[in-house]
């Protein structure tokens, strides 16, 4: 059995001490610096306003157009001076239309300039010669499955000392992504080596899957073969060795429960519903949460809309039109029916659990909470339904699930993100004091993978001599 340890830990290590080493390195920058994604504050931000009552085409009109019986979503956005609809359907692709001239959107190289040109005043981004640089079906920073109803997508350098380029739907117009140059050099310290993220293999979503995740499950038999050999060696609360094998036997049990726990969740973030659930609502939770499809005779005018404003949205939620509209000053109001709230109201969320079952019930969630959820707006509500074991936390800004949570997926929460991220309740809240955690814990793992680099590099001349 030792002798089986011996060797497992061995060859494991040598294959993976830089991996490992490269981990815990690309961990600390990944704390300061995430993977470049649009914001919703920046977003809304970037929108430009437009005069509802100037749109010839109304939005009954414009859903008929696209095909009223699969669309879930409607907006009504303005892409540089042009005002469109976006509809969004069941299996989340998305339409354009032109809501001037009533034909589908044809998204040129002029729209896209256009579009972020707007978005980039908007914001108050500085374009001193904005200019296409590409029009790129996957680069290294729109990999991510979720750009993939907007591909290809415009490159657009805005020509600035920043080196800023904006992102833009050939499909919708909108701005789906900006990146600086700060921004992408650091993330190829970070996120790209930290989640082995190159374009030519992360575009292959499969591929890519398969093989970090057997990546990550031998690192973890690795340090599980390392921590129990490095028990079984201990002497009378001493190591028998000398030199670079004694820092890395003593620092290896002393950062043992760290990095195993930090590997171990590591491979769990590849998990995507091999043993967990995946935190996602059915189609048929999803309709019972909408009460109804999105109808066009039900849509109501543009007219009496107060003026200016940045994005108009409509859905459905406990069976009535919901029409979300977001102001001139980036202010969400939700008039749904005879309710005029800035979000949307108890009463309404009240009819939803009831939809869902009749023993389910609803709380109001508290930042504190154990299982945190986001709403997209800053400072909306986000309610949490309760129906036996499983959860379901809706966003109060625009109705959608959040997230669905069972027994699995919460027992996820703590064997991932908890272990992974030291998101634990009482240290969330004390960013500073997290901060620093992270960045010993990891600058220690570091220390201990540096050791196993020299020691594996030292074994390995020897075999190959």
């Amino acid at each position: 059995m030792i002798r089986a340890l011996v060797l497992i830990h061995r060859w494991l290590g040598i294959a993976f001490c830089l991996l490992f080493a490269m981990w815990f390195a690309s961990g600390m920058v990944m704390h300061f610096v995430p993977f470049p994604a649009l914001e919703e504050a920046e977003r809304v931000a970037g929108l430009a306003s437009f005069n509802p009552q100037a749109i010839t085409i109304a939005p009954r009109d414009a859903l008929q157009a696209l095909s009223v019986q699969s669309v879930r979503r409607l907006r009504l956005i303005a892409v540089g001076d042009t005002p469109v609809y976006i509809a969004q359907h069941n299996d989340d692709t998305v339409a354009a239309f032109d809501a001037t001239s009533g034909k589908s959107l044809a998204v040129t190289e002029m729209l896209a300039l256009a579009s972020a040109a707007a978005h980039a005043k908007a914001r108050g981004l500085d374009a001193t010669q904005p200019h296409i640089a590409a029009l790129d079906t996957h680069d290294q920073w729109t990999v991510p499955n979720g750009f993939d109803t907007h591909r290809p997508l415009y490159r657009v350098a805005l020509g600035n000392a920043e080196d800023t380029m904006l992102y833009v739907s050939s499909i919708t117009g909108q701005v789906m992504l900006d990146t600086a140059r700060a921004e992408r050099g650091w993330n190829w310290a970070g996120s790209v080596l930290h989640w082995i993220y190159p374009t030519v293999l992360r575009k292959h979503w499969s591929a890519w899957d398969s093989t970090v995740w057997w990546l990550a499950l031998l690192a973890t038999a690795g340090a599980l073969a390392g921590t129990a050999l490095g028990v079984v060696r201990l002497s009378t609360m001493q190591s028998p060795f000398k030199g670079w094998m004694k820092w890395h036997h003593i620092l290896g049990l002393t950062c043992a429960l760290f990095v195993l726990t930090w590997i171990f969740s590591g491979w769990l973030s590849m998990d995507h519903g091999r043993l967990f659930s995946r935190g996602k609502a059915g189609s048929d939770e999803r309709m019972r949460i909408e009460g109804r499809a999105l109808a066009a005779r039900d849509l109501p005018g543009l007219n009496g809309i107060a003026t200016p404003v940045r994005e108009i949205e409509w859905f459905t939620f406990a069976g009535e039109i919901v029409m979300r509209t977001i102001d001139h000053a980036g202010t969400q109001e939700t008039p749904s029916g005879i309710q005029h709230s800035q979000w949307l109201t108890e009463a309404q969320v009240a009819i939803v659990t009831r939809a869902l079952g009749a023993a389910c019930t609803y709380v109001l969630m508290h930042e504190e909470d154990a299982y945190p959820a986001r709403a997209a707006a800053a400072n909306a509500p986000v309610y949490r339904v309760i129906c036996g074991d499983t959860w379901y936390h809706i966003d109060g800004a625009n109705g959608r699930i959040i997230e669905k949570l069972d027994t699995s997926r919460r027992a996820y929460r703590w064997a991932y993100q908890a272990l992974h991220t030291l998101d634990f309740p009482g240290l969330a809240e004390r960013k500073p004091l997290r901060t620093v955690i992270i960045l010993l814990l990891c600058s220690g793992g570091l220390a201990f993978s540096l050791t196993g680099v020299v020691i594996g590099w030292r074994r390995l001349r020897r075999t190959v001599r």
